[in-house]
């Protein structure tokens, strides 16, 4: 029996909407990255970018639980002593609340060449509008969804 091997003419991208009001981050981020992925289709195959175009609207309005919201975030500017932080409370209410949904989906995918590639296929709006309504994106319910049971 010969191991199957997915070619690029053979996927299949589907746009996928995700509402991201109410629903605890870690595990939007875990589904959301899943998809991305491909890993919820039958023909996954490991080195293709085989996953679907993930819409994520609302993200100023994702849950965190415990004590997450004082936790810092640093980075570094690149000049001596230019460390900065900012509290994940902070992102969520200032003026780009999305990168903290990006941020945790891109921490979920594998650290190589091809999660570059795939963090092409995920848009990220803080609020309901997306201009992305020609493609026709299916929408999907996260917050009845158990992360462990996303196969479609």
């Amino acid at each position: 029996m010969k191991t199957f091997t997915m070619t690029p003419d053979k996927i299949d991208k589907k746009w996928i909407l995700i509402d991201a009001e109410g629903v605890v981050l870690g595990r939007l981020a875990s589904i959301v990255a899943m998809r991305l992925r491909g890993k919820h289709k039958p023909t996954f195959t490991p080195s293709m970018d085989m996953g679907d175009n993930v819409i994520v609207i609302n993200a100023d309005k994702v849950q965190l639980t415990g004590k997450k919201r004082d936790k810092p975030n640093y980075w570094h500017t690149g000049h001596p002593g230019g460390i900065k932080s900012r509290t994940t409370g902070q992102i969520l209410e200032g003026k780009y609340p999305e990168r903290v949904v990006t941020q945790a989906v891109k921490r979920m995918l594998p650290g190589n060449k091809l999660s570059r590639d795939i963090m092409t296929n995920l848009r990220v709006y803080a609020s309901a509008d997306h201009p992305h309504e020609a493609q026709q994106p299916e929408v999907l319910d996260v917050k009845s969804m158990n992360p462990k049971n996303t196969r479609s």
